[in-house]
């Protein structure tokens, strides 16, 4: 699987240009102020409103993925959240924030063990000066409570659905580093431009991306909402949502729908179905004497992710774009040629 180090390049040149230096989980050395750093930067999202007075140099995380963005812009922060899903060895790294730690000369941060919920008195015991959670589904309570440790960057809207590219642009705004933030996604954007051209069938191609299918009961069909950052990714990629799963999805705040497999019908606008399985599942909607219809199903346009890392970066973050992007790219527009 290729990986690419565009990552370690931009991260090098930004901070050549603004003259930071990367800190790192043992870090106490003060990193020098410029214009930026000495201006108060306010922050306002759905649990509040937040103020840094100066740029803040020990970082902490929780919930998911918010690491990726100090450590995809040079930051090693002191603390973050292990991570919970998709990690193939048990570390508590996945492999692409793994790999970033490498290219830095990084140690692990503190890992917080978020199994039954956020861990505070191990945030605390990081003495972090700010707290990125952009790309989260903190309660108010958490909020609050992770208040009192140190300012708190939550998600702009919504739990779970920040796109990724307000992740990189929040969580960046929070670290005193905007300008870095929105460089990082103009970067993004280009390498997602330059896979995507060289699979031109995608253009257009409908899909759905079906949440963890049981194979023992077919008598609904679930799917992520175009709220959910996974099913959002498709617009990126060139594809588009279908009517069908567009009216299906009415509630911002809904991350995933349901629809009676008796009411099938409505999904023949569905190119490409997107999922987490294997060929049981396969043989299972093919026997299915209702989803069997959906023209994904009839034509085999199936995208199947495994219980692996490479199903896990599905969900973009950060990192995991530039990990994953030609491998899931060039999955869906295989599917795309057999659902066209």
């Amino acid at each position: 699987m290729h990986r690419p180090s565009r990552l370690v390049a931009l991260s090098a040149a930004a901070f050549l240009t603004t003259g930071l230096a990367a800190c790192s989980a043992s870090a106490s050395d003060e990193q020098p102020e410029t214009a930026a750093d000495s201006a108060p930067v306010t922050i306002e999202h759905a649990l509040g409103t937040t103020t840094l007075e100066s740029r803040p140099e020990r970082i902490a995380t929780v919930n998911w993925a918010n690491h990726e963005v100090p450590l995809a812009l040079g930051v090693v922060p002191v603390g973050m959240a292990a991570a919970n899903f998709g990690d193939d060895d048990g570390n508590g790294l996945l492999p692409w924030v793994e790999e970033r730690l490498e290219a830095l000369d990084a140690e692990t941060p503190v890992l917080f063990d978020e199994t039954d919920g956020i861990d505070f008195e191990a945030v605390a015991d990081t003495d972090p000066d700010v707290i990125l959670a952009a790309y989260s589904g903190l309660t108010q309570e958490d909020y609050d409570t992770l208040s009192e440790i140190a300012p708190v960057v939550a998600y702009p809207e919504a739990p779970w659905a920040t796109p990724w590219r307000e992740v990189i642009e929040v969580n960046a705004a929070g670290m005193g580093m905007a300008a870095e933030g929105e460089e990082l996604v103009a970067s993004i954007e280009q390498e997602i431009a330059d896979t995507v051209a060289e699979h031109p069938q995608l253009e257009g191609t409908s899909a759905m991306f079906m949440t963890h299918v049981d194979t023992t009961d077919l008598s609904e069909v679930s799917f992520y909402t175009p709220f959910d950052t996974r099913a959002a990714f498709f617009e990126d990629l060139g594809m588009s949502t279908p009517p069908s799963v567009q009216q299906a999805s009415t509630d911002p705040e809904q991350f995933s729908g349901t629809v009676s497999a008796e009411q099938v019908d409505a999904f023949e606008d569905v190119d490409v179905i997107v999922t987490y399985g294997d060929q049981e599942l396969v043989d299972a909607l093919n026997a299915d004497p209702l989803l069997s219809q959906i023209p994904a199903v009839r034509n085999g346009a199936l995208v199947l992710l495994p219980n692996t890392p490479l199903g896990t970066a599905a969900n973009p973050t950060p990192l995991a774009i530039s990990w994953v992007l030609e491998d899931y790219v060039s999955m869906l527009a295989e599917a795309a040629d057999k659902g066209q």
